[in-house]
């Protein structure tokens, strides 16, 4: 991003961005704010630098109060993140074996309770609990009927831990996503797209 320019906010208070243009076959101008505070203009494939331009000053204050927001959110997550525990590998391998001890107990309790709680709409049962060290899973579900969970949910809040226990079993009935699967989730855990947001969000905090 070689080009800079400088625009105003709507208290006249100036500002400069760095931004690229990337022309192709459109037919209308458009501004990408990506995450990393990148600016890029798409053009025509014929559109001029000057044009680049002028939109970039025509959606000065748009850009201004985006910028803020994505301040905003970065300085809010920096604050919700937690302090990274200077342990050694011999205490981190301790803390692992004792998180993963934990949620061989705790977890195969919780999904034993929505099971026979919740017999109406999971009517299947499960053959086996697995906890597992999964790098891109939270949870799964086997045609075979085995749950498998990730001992890292330990570290959530319950109500999380809860909504991937009951995720998992619904799948008993439905494996998929359809709208039945996910009427399942909501009968057993009304306010489960809190949670499932909040793991979005935060599950890659869940470490030490």
């Amino acid at each position: 991003m070689d080009k800079k320019i400088t625009l105003t906010d709507k208290n006249n208070i100036p500002f400069t961005i760095p931004y690229e243009i990337i022309r192709s076959r459109r037919k209308t101008c458009a501004i990408v704010l990506k995450e990393d505070a990148s600016v890029t203009v798409r053009l025509p494939l014929y559109g001029k630098d000057a044009d680049a331009e002028r939109f970039l000053r025509e959606k000065q204050f748009w850009i201004s109060a985006k910028l803020s927001e994505l301040q905003a959110r970065k300085q809010e997550q920096q604050a919700r993140q937690p302090e990274t525990l200077q342990l050694t590998p011999k205490q981190r391998l301790a803390l692992e074996q004792r998180y993963r001890a934990a949620a061989k107990s705790y977890i195969p309790q919780r999904a034993a309770y929505y099971a026979e709680n919740y017999r109406h709409l999971i009517r299947h049962v499960y053959s086996s609990i697995a906890i597992r060290d999964q790098k891109t899973r939270w949870g799964s579900c086997s045609s075979r009927g085995t749950l498998s969970f990730n001992w890292r949910l330990m570290l959530a809040p319950p109500n999380v831990l809860d909504y991937v226990v009951v995720h998992e079993l619904c799948h008993l009935e439905h494996m998929n996503h359809s709208k039945d699967f996910w009427a399942c989730v909501e009968s057993i855990l009304p306010d489960y797209k809190i949670y499932r947001k909040w793991l979005k969000e935060h599950g890659h905090e869940l470490k030490f």
